[in-house]
């Protein structure tokens, strides 16, 4: 005789409390986290629309009592950067000319060099691919003196062209894991298919792997973004003084002994700085996220 529960009996499984001890941890240790990194941030702005005598004040944590816009026009119109005062936007300018072409070559040549490492093995493939593997943990600053030396004899030390080749050049060993990792973790079947129905190279990866690539196209775009637009090292070498990146002018302008120290100017020229990673981020940042768990730490 079976026993049947009495209708009242509740059923299914036990509700979780909202505040368990985890959940309590978890969340406390986010906010903690947020905070870590908003109150800087939060400070800059505050101190960017308030004027020098309010600053003096030394309360950096109050809103301004007069808000005003007139630091962030100076820091992009006339902040001195050195012997000039023609404000930070001719850093911006050559950053967007150092940033565009670099992404983009870097990207385009990473993306096929990972297309052909996953689906198209060919004599030294693994020997090629240890190889970039190798020179993306190698730092940056043990082979500053070869890349002055070689870039000055092929006569583009001091230029534009200079440091948009080393930013391609260093971008590749990372960007060609990640597409590598990426391509390998798509379904072979859909390569074998196309390979049967006669596409060859070019049809495969343009026609069939480009359109599944979005994730990890944006994840290469942020990290490459994010990686040369915040670089200080090659800008200040190899750029010249006549092109220098929008992080360099920043630390002339923050760093100059000359006259007052306009600490408005300064968070202003700041914000707008690291504006640009920040919106690429802000706006493609679910995909960014969507490209890692697709593959970008797959072996």
């Amino acid at each position: 005789m079976s026993t049947r529960p009495s209708i009242g009996e509740p059923r299914g499984r036990k509700p979780k409390r909202f505040l368990s001890p985890a959940s309590i941890m978890i969340y406390g240790i986010l906010i903690v986290a947020a905070i870590y990194y908003l109150v800087p941030l939060y400070v800059m702005i505050m101190t960017s629309i308030k004027g020098m005598p309010e600053i003096r004040l030394g309360n950096i944590f109050s809103p301004p009592v007069e808000v005003t816009f007139q630091p962030w026009v100076t820091a992009w119109n006339s902040a001195c950067t050195g012997l000039s005062c023609e404000g930070i936007k001719v850093g911006f300018f050559n950053s967007m000319k150092i940033l565009i072409p670099s992404v983009i070559i870097s990207i385009i040549v990473a993306s096929v060099n990972g297309y052909a490492l996953s689906n198209w093995r060919f004599k030294g493939s693994e020997f090629f691919f240890t190889a970039l593997i190798f020179g993306a943990f190698i730092p940056y600053q043990v082979m500053l003196y070869p890349l002055v030396i070689i870039t000055r004899e092929l006569g583009i030390f001091g230029t534009l062209t200079g440091v948009i080749v080393i930013h391609t050049i260093f971008g590749m060993p990372i960007l060609t894991l990640l597409f590598r990792n990426y391509f390998v973790s798509l379904p072979p079947e859909l390569f074998k298919a196309a390979r049967v129905d006669g596409a060859g190279f070019w049809r495969i990866f343009l026609q069939i792997m480009l359109p599944m690539s979005v994730p990890i196209f944006v994840v290469a775009v942020i990290l490459q973004v994010t990686g040369i637009w915040n670089d200080f090292l090659f800008g200040v070498i190899f750029a010249g003084t006549k092109n220098f990146p929008m992080t360099v002018q920043l630390n002339n302008i923050v760093n100059s002994t000359q006259g007052v120290k306009e600490y408005n100017v300064n968070m202003a020229a700041t914000i707008l700085t690291g504006a640009v990673p920040l919106l690429v981020y802000f706006f493609s940042g679910k995909y960014f996220v969507r490209g890692i768990a697709a593959g970008a730490v797959k072996g």
